[in-house]
């Protein structure tokens, strides 16, 4: 391993079918005043609002709610909950759902007490807090983001034709505990559970397709995407098979929490890419990083040719025996695509909604970082969204 790095991770966790019993140990550590954050109602229907409504009223909360929180968190919605937070002078901000949900909580935690306009400092000029921070608790329905133990809020904003992702560097602004019960994201229509474990296997993909020392990050990597492909087979065939999708929700949490990201340059362009095609179709987020991600890939393979080789070897074992480098990295390429086909996931951007007229757009939303095997061009970004159409 290379470099120097520091590794803390604040928060605490709550994994299995009794997780949400927890919240009474965590609930008193905090004030009277909590902000319930949640998205459009599924977990009034499932049951699970009415659960932690109780909790919170056994514990003598005042909770006000942020309600119809979307997939896609905007600009706006972050203004309107700014205002409820503040009227209610939040001492914690609860947030009960999938990773958008989470995301939004943080992205309101760093916001409350900003005087500026919090887009302009966090997501245009990537500042850090300069205020005092609302503390977040997480309760997650859906597995996928990894933002149950991480700094990440990703907002965005429409007019801009944006949507932006702050990994702030303060450990604070990760949620102080999440409460992970499998059970709760068997409730998801199969679509979104496939788009979840394609977010999952292309963060611990961001991170490992970036380096070319030998590097324990890249070995641990490997051990996730195989329980990860093993485990997404049968929650595939049968999504209420409960030791699969425990797998995959502790794979996600583990996939970006920093961990694996730790003594590694990162790449986290196929991000880049699809939340460009979000902010302009606003698409379900696992569902526009399938979209460009194999295109990405080959556009980089020969930059990244030995990463690529492992790949196919650890993780999709591939037998080498015959094959030159490159036939051994698309044998690997080859095999993630029939995997993707194989979970239904999104293939190319026009299933998303994506025409030839929106690929300026996406071009210009796409921000390039320097952490991968190629440092792109946007000439380089056109070509690969065009391929991905």
């Amino acid at each position: 391993m290379l470099g120097n790095f520091v590794y803390a991770n604040p928060t605490k966790l709550y994994f299995g079918a009794d997780a949400l019993n927890s919240l009474n140990m965590e609930l008193p550590k905090y004030g009277k005043n909590v902000v319930l954050v949640y998205g459009g109602g599924s977990i009034k229907k499932n049951g699970l609002y009415d659960a932690v409504t109780e909790i919170l009223k056994d514990n003598g909360k005042n909770v006000s709610e942020i309600a119809g929180v979307m997939p896609n968190p905007t600009i706006e919605k972050l203004y309107d909950g700014m205002e409820i937070a503040r009227n209610a002078k939040v001492d914690l901000i609860l947030a009960v759902g999938g990773g958008s949900v989470c995301d939004y909580a943080k992205a309101l935690s760093v916001s409350v007490n900003c005087p500026e306009d919090p887009w302009e400092k966090y997501y245009i000029k990537f500042d850090e807090p300069t205020c005092e921070t609302i503390p977040v608790g997480c309760v997650l329905t859906m597995a996928g983001t990894g933002s149950e133990m991480n700094a990440g809020a990703v907002i965005t904003n429409h007019k801009a034709k944006l949507k932006i992702g702050h990994v702030f560097a303060d450990e604070k602004i990760m949620p102080r505990f999440s409460l992970l019960n499998p059970n709760y994201t068997m409730t998801l229509p199969k679509y979104q559970m496939c788009a979840g474990i394609y977010d999952i296997f292309n963060h611990i993909c961001e991170q490992y397709f970036s380096g070319t020392d030998d590097n324990t990050s890249d070995y641990i990597s490997e051990g996730l995407m195989q329980s990860l492909i093993h485990s997404s087979r049968i929650a595939n065939a049968n999504p209420q098979d409960y030791e699969a999708r425990s797998n995959i929700m502790w794979t996600a949490t583990w996939a970006l929490n920093t961990l694996v990201a730790k003594g590694k340059s990162t790449d986290w362009m196929v991000h880049m890419l699809g939340q460009a095609v979000g902010a302009v179709t606003d698409a379900t987020h696992g569902m526009t990083l399938a979209a460009v991600s194999l295109a990405y890939y080959h556009y980089i393979l020969e930059a990244g040719l030995p990463k690529f080789v492992r790949f196919a070897e650890n993780v999709w074992h591939v037998d080498p025996a015959g094959k030159t480098d490159k036939e051994i990295a698309l044998a690997g390429l080859a095999a993630m695509e029939s995997w993707m086909q194989e979970l239904g996931l999104a293939m190319h951007l026009r299933e998303l909604g994506a025409t030839d007229d929106l690929i300026e757009d996406m071009v210009n939303a796409t921000l390039i970082l320097d952490g991968g095997y190629r440092i792109l061009t946007k000439e380089d970004i056109r070509k690969i969204l065009q391929a991905s159409m």
